[in-house]
Parts: structure tokens; sequence; C-alpha cells
């Protein structure tokens, strides 16, 4: 079986550094976007320069015809995943108390980071023999993220509690379930929560004084679905500069 992995949101960001380097370590890659084909473009071209095949997987993964739309694809041009990363996510618009928050925002926070990982994990679930789901969660699961987001903190400690149960749930039929947290990662999404300038600024706040850089997930996330973890299940791992 062709060894292949399918990452959401995989356009920019951390899923874009996990796509390159899923590539450099042999992987076909499958590229889930909502709607930066452009993105999604690019890292095709990065992972063909690598030697792989790319396939192009836009869905929304709060659509479940959607996902299940993306699976196919994805089936149609490697075989069922070998894994799959779950890291489609956003922050809110902006940061403020859960008290100024509006029921919108929240909503939308909670249907792609908790209800999407969880309707594509469920699809891996449905279709994977053995391999790997990986669940890219946040350090703001654990830590709560007061004053800036607490709706995202605790759309993310729901994907860290899915991992727990659902890696007893597959451990039988040979599929680990894992996480990481990133901490402060160098990534677009800080401009996207109305704070462009945050990772920088939160420098003082790591203790390795610094923000990571998305690469860094993207090499814990290779060793993770490889077969060095294969005793490892219903873990999630800090990538956090010991934030």
């Amino acid at each position: 079986m062709t060894a292949s992995v399918l990452i959401t949101g995989a356009s920019a960001g951390i899923g874009a550094a996990i796509a390159r380097a899923a590539a450099t370590a042999g992987y076909h890659v499958g590229i889930n976007y909502r709607s930066d084909a452009d993105g999604a473009a690019t890292v095709r071209h990065a992972v063909e320069q690598a030697g792989q095949r790319a396939v192009l997987l836009p869905a929304d993964v709060t659509d479940p015809d959607a996902v299940s739309k993306a699976f196919d694809t994805h089936e149609a041009a490697f075989g069922p995943p070998t894994a799959v990363i779950n890291n489609a996510g956003i922050v809110p618009p902006r940061s403020r108390t859960l008290a100024q928050a509006t029921p919108d925002e929240i909503a939308r926070v909670i249907a792609v980071n908790t209800t999407g990982a969880l309707l594509v994990a469920r699809e891996a679930a449905r279709r994977m023999t053995s391999g790997t789901i990986l669940n890219i969660s946040s350090v703001a699961a654990r830590g709560g993220s007061a004053g800036e987001y607490v709706d995202y903190a605790a759309s993310k400690g729901a994907v860290d509690t899915m991992t727990i149960g659902l890696a007893k749930e597959l451990a039988p039929r040979g599929i680990r379930v894992l996480g990481i947290r990133p901490g402060v990662i160098e990534t677009e999404i800080h401009a996207k929560g109305g704070r462009p300038d945050r990772a920088a600024e939160m420098a003082d706040t790591i203790p390795m004084g610094r923000p990571g850089l998305p690469d860094e997930i993207a090499a814990v996330a290779i060793f993770l679905i490889s077969p060095g973890a294969s005793y490892m299940t219903g873990t999630t791992i800090d990538v956090s500069g010991g934030r």
C-alpha cells in the first residue's frame, strides 16, 4: 500500500510545514484546504519537488459530506491514508474575554476546532485499518487563554479529550491516536486573530525565550506517525518551548 498522509488545513502554517516534512519523509500527501487555493497549490509544488505526489482536497471540515468526499479523493489517488493529521483550526477574530465574545464567534470556533476535528477523526476511523490519527491541539487547552480566547482554549481541550477516548476505541484495530499541543508558533494565525505581532510579543512568557517555528511542530508530527512511535497512543505532546 502507498504510504500517504491526509492533512487538514494544509495550505499554510503548521499544516503546510507538515506536508513538506511528510514528503521529505517519503509520504504522498493529501492537501486539504477550505479557501486558500493558491496556498494549497504552493504546498503541492513543494511536495512534488520532494519527489512525492500530492492531491488537493478542498473541503470545509465542518461539512460531513465534504469531509467524506475529501477522503474519497485521497483514497482514489493513494488508497487509505497511512496517517490523518487533524490540523484545521481557527482563532477568534479578536482577543477578548469570554464575556465580550459574540455567540457567532463562539459557535464558529467550536464548529471548526471541535466539531470539524471530530468529523475528520470519525471519517478516518471508518476507513482506516491501521496507521495513525494525529490531532493538533494547543497549549491553550491546559492554560485556558484567559483574556484572549477562552472559547478557543475550550475547543482545543475537547480535542485533547477526543484523543484519549478515540485512542482506546481504536487501539484494538491497530490504529494509534496521538496529539501535539503547539505553543506560540510563528504563523499567520495571529494576524487572523487581530494580533499580527503576537508571537514576538509573547516571547518573554516562553522559557526558551522565543516563539516556535512550524517546522519544529512538523518534525514531531513526522516522528509520531512513524514506526518509531509504534508503542504510543492516547498521548498529547507539548511542543511549546517550556510554556
